[in-house]
């Protein structure tokens, strides 16, 4: 995956996006502001470095929070990416990427709000109850 480039896009077809190599890291979120602003129990997200990623299309920003940004299509609403206070990350969502099963989630963060009735993931090495207690780079 280092050198491959994974291309992506919303609902309608009016964004896409293309990212180049690895992700950092891949987690799932089940913090409050996740399960709203995806309408769903979780966001499953890749962190990409910002300079491998290009994104095409008109995009409206929802302010979140103090430091998060989230990106939605402008045309059909879709989740298209998010910032969270590091202007050399960016967060992609794995469900957008035209291809499946390219990336699997290593760590669980806000495991207090996780669904009781959802099964185990296999691939998860990391769980935190709330954010990750110090900051890095990757995650195992």
């Amino acid at each position: 995956m280092l050198d491959q480039i994974h291309k992506g896009g919303c609902a309608c077809g009016k964004v896409r996006f293309e990212a180049r190599g690895a992700p950092y890291r891949v987690g799932l979120c089940y913090c409050l502001t996740c399960r709203k602003a995806h309408g769903a129990p979780f966001n499953f997200f890749a962190c990409f470095p910002s300079d491998a990623v290009t994104v095409e299309g008109e995009v409206l920003l929802f302010r979140s929070s103090d430091r998060g940004e989230r990106y939605a299509c402008a045309a059909c609403g879709s989740q298209i990416y998010s910032r969270y206070g590091r202007p050399d990350e960016i967060y992609l969502y794995p469900g957008s990427f035209d291809e499946t099963g390219l990336l699997q989630p290593t760590y669980e963060l806000w495991t207090i709000r996780r669904e009781a009735w959802l099964p185990e993931v296999a691939s998860i090495r990391s769980r935190y109850e709330r954010n990750r207690p110090h900051w890095k780079r990757t995650e195992p």
